[in-house]
């Protein structure tokens, strides 16, 4: 399907006003005779919506692990598996700069190999990552400190790395860029903990990706705020055993959905729960 805008390509005009944490989209569209894909418009105006910066920036990209991927699970964003929870081997790690202490969690980017024509494939199409791990400084070196401050870079996964350069360069320079996280389900909640203690990852977020703000909510209770732990993890010293549990969460573009009854009252430290709907 075609949607007809603009005379060349088209005008995006935004302007985003804050009235009490709700954002207004301003979108001015010229009228025109050029043919864009529908899809492809779709995809750029909830870029716009979710107030993503498209902009594309200069960095650097290496890999970790191996083919397997096993070498990229777990990390300091609090995933696990990340096979089972839907990010698979499409992962990277950040640099000091970019993790903004864990906040960066969940963030889907997109890279290109650039200025490298040993080592760029040629023709490779670009590669979207999300961040589910922390590449830390090392201070005790003078060379080769791509996670030091305030270097931008990607330590990404084997396959990723492999799908946009050879192997053998082992550090490439890239252009990169923030995009929307599509995922599939709704947000999903896995708890862990104890009585006194309630863990709570959150994962599975689509659009900005990046959780900022999280509540709780039993069914006796009114919203609790919880205090991220790490990475997405977040907690709470509120018992809430026995009662069925809500979730209230805000991304990093300022637009909060709110997940009732996602366990039921017999929830059990270890499972994970889904709510009805996502960003």
């Amino acid at each position: 399907m075609l949607i007809t805008i603009s005379k060349s390509l088209w005008n995006l005009i935004t302007t985003q006003k804050h009235n009490k944490g709700f954002k207004t989209l301003h979108l001015v569209m010229a009228i025109s005779h050029s043919f864009i894909p529908l899809t492809f418009f779709i995809l750029l105006f909830k870029q716009v919506i979710a107030g993503i910066d498209t902009n594309w920036y200069d960095a650097h990209a290496t890999f970790y692990g191996g083919p397997s991927g096993a070498g990229t699970m777990q990390g300091a964003c609090g995933y696990g598996d990340l096979y089972k929870q839907g990010y698979g081997l499409a992962n990277t790690a950040l640099s000091t700069a970019l993790f903004n202490n864990g906040a960066t969690c969940g963030a889907c980017f997109q890279l290109v190999c650039v200025n490298d024509p040993q080592w760029c494939i040629k023709g490779a199409r670009p590669i979207t990552v999300t961040a589910t791990n922390f590449c830390p400084p090392d201070y005790s070196k003078t060379t080769d400190i791509w996670c030091n401050p305030p270097q931008k870079h990607f330590d990404l996964s084997y396959k990723m790395f492999t799908s946009i350069a050879y192997e053998k360069g082992g550090i490439i320079p890239v252009k990169y860029r923030r995009v929307s996280c599509f995922k599939r389900g709704g947000v999903r909640f896995e708890i862990n903990g104890n009585p006194n203690f309630l863990l709570v990852l959150v994962f599975n977020v689509a659009n900005a990706g990046e959780v900022s703000r999280v509540s709780v909510k039993g069914s006796k209770t009114g919203w609790i705020p919880m205090k991220r732990n790490w990475g997405q993890k977040w907690n709470s010293g509120v018992n809430l055993v026995g009662q069925a549990l809500s979730f209230q969460v805000t991304t990093s573009d300022g637009k909060t959905l709110e997940f009732y009854s996602v366990s039921p009252y017999n929830w059990q430290f270890g499972q994970t729960y889904e709510g009805r709907g996502n960003f």
